[in-house]
C-alpha cells in the first residue's frame, strides 16, 4: 500500500460515509434546497473555526519585524495541527442537518400571487 493511501485511510473520519439523497430530500422536499442549507451552515462553521484559530494564534503573534525574534513556537504548531485534524465543515454541517440541529426556513415565493 502506498504511503499516500495509508495516510488517507488513517485520516478518514468515521463521519465520511455515503449519505442517501432521499434523506436529504425529505428534510426540505428538494435535494438542492437541502444542499444549499448544508452549504450555508458549512460556511458559518468554517467562519467560526477560522475566527477561533485566528484568535488563538494572535496570542503568539510578534508585532515587530526583527529577524532575531522569529522562532518556532511549539504551542502554536500544536494548535495549528489540532485545527488541521478537525473534520471538514461540510461534514459537520451535513451531520447537523441530518440530526435536525440546523434551523432553516423557506422564503414565501408566492407573495405576489
Amino acid at each position: 500500500m502506498s504511503k499516500l493511501r495509508r495516510h488517507l485511510s488513517n485520516n478518514t473520519s468515521s463521519s465520511v460515509e455515503p449519505k442517501k439523497l432521499s434523506e436529504l430530500k425529505d428534510k426540505t422536499g428538494n435535494v438542492y434546497e437541502s444542499i444549499a442549507v448544508i452549504a450555508k451552515r458549512a460556511n458559518q462553521i468554517n467562519i467560526s473555526i477560522k475566527e477561533e484559530l485566528h484568535n488563538k494564534l494572535e496570542e503568539f503573534a510578534s508585532h515587530t519585524d526583527s529577524l532575531e525574534e522569529i522562532h518556532e513556537n511549539k504551542e502554536q504548531i500544536e494548535i495549528s495541527r489540532a485545527y488541521e485534524r478537525m473534520p471538514n465543515a461540510a461534514l459537520l454541517a451535513t451531520k447537523e442537518f441530518l440530526e435536525d440541529k440546523v434551523y432553516f426556513r423557506k422564503n414565501d415565493d408566492n407573495i405576489f400571487n
